[in-house]
């Protein structure tokens, strides 16, 4: 069955660096567009990043631009998120997600969450 399974959350200090990585399994990773999607405590989701399925075209929310990074393998089957200058307000469970194809497409499934927090 589907899977989307996020891994590389923790602990960082105010202006430090994550990676977050989702492997996919179950379907044909390729043929989707993927995105990354953000829930801090007390908000609601905030879209973050989407790649299309070929890693050509690629969008970030104003709060992510210049400091993160999305990209896929589609070799690997996996999707990251590299996060740089983190701020206390990425504190969030940050979630991977697929479209239904491409990049303006609707999301339909999702991975459980990888839990972020930004605190000295």
């Amino acid at each position: 069955q589907l899977q989307l399974v996020e891994s590389g959350g923790g602990l960082v200090q105010p202006g430090g660096s994550l990676r977050l990585s989702c492997a996919a399994s179950g379907f044909t990773f390729s043929s989707y567009a993927m995105n990354w999607v953000r829930q801090g405590p007390g908000k609601g989701l905030e879209w973050v990043s989407v790649v299309e399925r070929g890693g050509e075209i690629i969008e970030y929310a104003d709060s992510a631009k210049g400091r993160f990074t999305i990209s896929r393998d589609n070799a690997k089957n996996t999707l990251y998120l590299q996060m740089n200058s983190l701020k206390p307000e990425d504190t969030a469970v940050y979630y991977c997600a697929k479209t239904t194809s491409g990049i303006d497409w609707p999301l339909d499934f999702w991975g459980q969450g990888t839990q972020v927090t930004v605190s000295s």
